[in-house]
């Protein structure tokens, strides 16, 4: 049976924490290890992290709020998984999400599925195209964080490893396996839930669509077609949300 690592970064986040990590460990496949990383959170984050009597839980205290890219990087780092997924700390799984991708990830690197945005109790789902290159997924910024899984048979830990920088990290990420990989593909089943609203950075449209246009220009292209993937880029991400 193969090992499952799960990543969950871990910033503030007590609201939802609980949630979140019950979802993980009530998953219907077992042989996970769930790391979470503490980025140095101030409110009572770690006390709810240490209420749970799991020995499959690993938890990492970093000494100083580092950022996302990095607490995710070193659950990468510390991983001992075949298999590794990412759970952002206000989301959450369907609790067959894990058995659904193991089946689903055979012979592949990268896969990922649908998802569903929640705002308050109003649900819209966001449906993936079944599979994505590189030249389709820089126009096109529909892979969701908590919905991925990476096969280690085919990949790296710097393979996806991210960049430290403080929105579109995960896009760059899946831009630089798409590279190595050539291919990801989707399940169009909703695996997670994207809590809206919550997030002080890429709930904001402004903020995000320039975060997108810094990671396009960390790509090699030329200014026109870079131009071109981010109005792409616009119109998909007003899509996904009608």
């Amino acid at each position: 049976m193969k090992k499952v690592s799960v990543i969950v970064p871990v910033y503030n986040s007590s609201k939802y924490l609980e949630e979140c990590i019950n979802s993980v460990i009530k998953q219907s496949y077992k042989n996970l290890e769930i790391i979470i990383v503490n980025d140095k959170s101030t409110d009572n984050s770690l006390s709810i992290i240490n209420s749970f009597n799991d020995k499959r839980i690993k938890v990492i205290n970093l000494k100083e709020n580092s950022g996302v890219s990095i607490a995710r990087n070193k659950g990468v780092e510390v991983s001992t998984g075949d298999l590794i997924c990412f759970l952002d700390s206000d989301d959450y799984w369907n609790l067959k999400k894990i058995e659904r991708q193991v089946k689903f990830i055979k012979n592949k690197a990268f896969i990922y599925s649908d998802y569903e945005f929640l705002k308050g109790t109003k649900r819209h789902r966001v449906k993936v195209p079944k599979t994505i290159t590189y030249k389709e997924a820089i126009k096109n910024t529909t892979i969701f964080t908590s919905t991925v899984m990476f096969n280690m048979e085919y990949l790296t830990k710097e393979d996806i490893y991210m960049p430290n920088v403080k929105l579109g990290q995960d896009s760059s990420t899946w831009w630089k396996v798409l590279k190595k990989a050539g291919i990801a593909y989707g399940e169009n089943d909703v695996l997670s839930i994207y809590r809206v609203g919550e997030r002080s950075l890429s709930s904001n449209k402004i903020r995000s669509a320039i975060g997108t246009w810094k990671i396009l220009k960390m790509e090699d292209l030329n200014v026109l077609y870079r131009i071109y993937c981010f109005i792409c880029y616009i119109k998909n991400a007003v899509k996904r949300r009608i």
